[in-house]
Order: C-alpha cells, then sequence, then structure tokens
C-alpha cells in the first residue's frame, strides 16, 4: 500500500477531477452532500470560511494498493482502510470523501478532505511524508498486502516534489555507484548529474560519520534516500569495486589475450608453410578452436560482502542472547 498527501487550494478543481471522471464511484462522504461536484465543492468552501487566512485549506489523499492484492479489495475493504489510514494521519472530525477510480491496472482510491475540521480548528500537515510512510507499512503489514520489490518498481512519472527529488538522487548515485571505486570518481561522476556530496564528520577529527546529498535546492541524507545509501554501505560498494577491478587486472596480467594467442597461431600457419613436416590443418584447427570456444571468466572473490555475512551473523547471535537473558 502506498499513500500520497497533497495539499492544495482549490475544492473545486480538486473535487472535480477525482468526482467527474467516467469511471469514477463515490464509495462514502462524511458532512458533504454527494449529489455532484458543485454541491461537494460548496459544502467544503463554507466549512473553510470558518478559517479564511488558511490558503491550502484542501487536503487530497491518493491511496495505492498492489495490482496483486486486486483479488482482497472490495469497495468496503478498501474504504476501511482509507478510514484507518485516515486515523493514522490525525484526519478526524471533519468533512471528507472518498472515491475509488478504475483508470489504472492497479486499485487505488481518492479521499478529498477539509483541513479546517467541524470545530474551525486546522488539520495539520506537518511531517506527513514520515507519518504517511508509517501508516502505510503498518496497513500493509496488517493487513497482508503485497510488498514491493523495491525502488526500481516506482513509477517515476507519477512522483512530483520531494519525492521526485529523492528518487531522482537514488537512481543517480546507484548508477554512479557501479563503475566507481574510490570517492573521487563518485564526486565526479555525480556532479555530471546535478548532484552534491557533503559529509558529516565527528567532531575534531576527520572521520566521516554521515553524508548527504543534494539536488535542486533540496538537501537529504544518504539513509533518508534509501538505507543502501549510508555513507558506510556506499564505502562498502566502492571498496568492493576496486577489489573487481584489481582482480581482473591481475588476471589479464597472467594470460595471454584472445589477439596475443591468434597472432601466435596465425606465426604457427605460416611457419607451416614453410616447412611440410609441420601439421597445417592442425594449426587451423587450433585456430578455431581459439575463435570458438567460449572463455570462462570465475566470478571475483568477495572479501566485503564475505565480511558483511559475518557481521550480520553475529548480530543475529547477539540479539538471540539479549533476549534469551531478558526471558
Amino acid at each position: 500500500m502506498i499513500g500520497k498527501p497533497i495539499t492544495g487550494r482549490s475544492f473545486g478543481g480538486c473535487v472535480r477531477y477525482i468526482v467527474d471522471k467516467p469511471e469514477a464511484k463515490i464509495l462514502f462522504a462524511e458532512g458533504v452532500r454527494m449529489q455532484n461536484a458543485s454541491t461537494l465543492t460548496n459544502d467544503f468552501n463554507l466549512q473553510r470560511k470558518m478559517r479564511p487566512e488558511l490558503g491550502k485549506a484542501v487536503g487530497h489523499l491518493v491511496l495505492s494498493w498492489s495490482k496483486e492484492d486486486l483479488a482482497k479489495l472490495t469497495d468496503k475493504i478498501m474504504l476501511e482502510h482509507a478510514k484507518e489510514y485516515m486515523q493514522k494521519m490525525g484526519i478526524r472530525d471533519t468533512q471528507y470523501v472518498v472515491v475509488r477510480h478504475h483508470d489504472r491496472l492497479h486499485p487505488h482510491l481518492h479521499v478529498v478532505y477539509n483541513r479546517v475540521n467541524n470545530k474551525g480548528a486546522t488539520i495539520t500537515d506537518k511531517n506527513n511524508y514520515a507519518r504517511n510512510i508509517k501508516a502505510c507499512w503498518e496497513l500493509t503489514l496488517k493487513h497482508g498486502y503485497h510488498l514491493g520489490k523495491g525502488k526500481e518498481q516506482v513509477n517515476r512519472q507519477a512522483l512530483n516534489g520531494k519525492e521526485k527529488v529523492r528518487y531522482e538522487l537514488y537512481d543517480a548515485i546507484k548508477a554512479a555507484m557501479k563503475t566507481s571505486k574510490n570517492w573521487k570518481e563518485l564526486e565526479a561522476k555525480l556532479t555530471v548529474r546535478g548532484v552534491d556530496i557533503a559529509y558529516k564528520f565527528k567532531s575534531g577529527t576527520k572521520e566521516v560519520q554521515g553524508i548527504s546529498f543534494e539536488k535542486g535546492g533540496l538537501k537529504m541524507k544518504g539513509s533518508a534516500i534509501d538505507r543502501s545509501l549510508s555513507f558506510s554501505r556506499i564505502n562498502a560498494q566502492l571498496n568492493r569495486n576496486q577489489q573487481v577491478q584489481a582482480y581482473h587486472a591481475a588476471r589479464e596480467a597472467h594470460q595471454p589475450s584472445l589477439a596475443q594467442q591468434l597472432r601466435e597461431a596465425i606465426r604457427q600457419g605460416i611457419h607451416a608453410e614453410h616447412q611440410p613436416s609441420l601439421n597445417a590443418s592442425g594449426v587451423v584447427e587450433n585456430l578455431l578452436n581459439i575463435l570458438l570456444s567460449p572463455e570462462f571468466v570465475p566470478s571475483a572473490p568477495d572479501p566485503v560482502g564475505d565480511a558483511e555475512i559475518v557481521r550480520r551473523k553475529r548480530k543475529k547471535h547477539q540479539a538471540e542472547q539479549s533476549q534469551g537473558v531478558t526471558r
């Protein structure tokens, strides 16, 4: 389950967008009339007059599920989860309307609510980003919904604002990490993509404790973009890349290249033409074997990965021991 909280200024435009689509189905409304977009808009605007200074009084939620969950989701169940999500987000005691759309492959619905509640107080949108992630995660686990396979599955075209920049940073850093062997190379590749790096040092030392990335005026910690982008994990990947390259360089230095093998085979062939005692057909066969036989390339050792496995096992063992003491 994924949520997307939005705030806006115009109830009219938002309501028309979610209600007037041919496939739209109103599932529930609280404190507003459901006749049409005009009556909904009028009722929302009437209540917002209690806080005329609040510019962005429109609350808009988009709740989406994976297409793998479609069989589990009836209108009733989706409505129940929308209400549960709103409670977790602190959206209570106010007007709202819940509308389901069928214009996408995945099941999703829209909620429009009034940020001016029934008592004239403002429903906060502070920390909406963090609260949304927490609420969606809890509901996904509670109801057993499909867990996405990672950020690679997210539709970039549907993102905007902070989330759009977050995924742009994620894509840029991951791409640069694949071919970088050290921090200098990584910084150079990210600079080309318009991304700056800021290091956090331990007080009074040159020891790096953390890392942040900045693009378009928005700065985010590496671990906030993705857990795999903390300083320690990026550093481990760069070390791994360096070791793999060193392994292949050493291997190539001790093994004749294909060009070298071909040159030697041709040399033998020329020598065979002038010495009938040599088997020229055997030389040709050797040349074909070089060209046609697949080259076996063993995988590079992964000492960093091995160390990470050992660290995780040790951490798991310590956790089990502490649980045993607690019991």
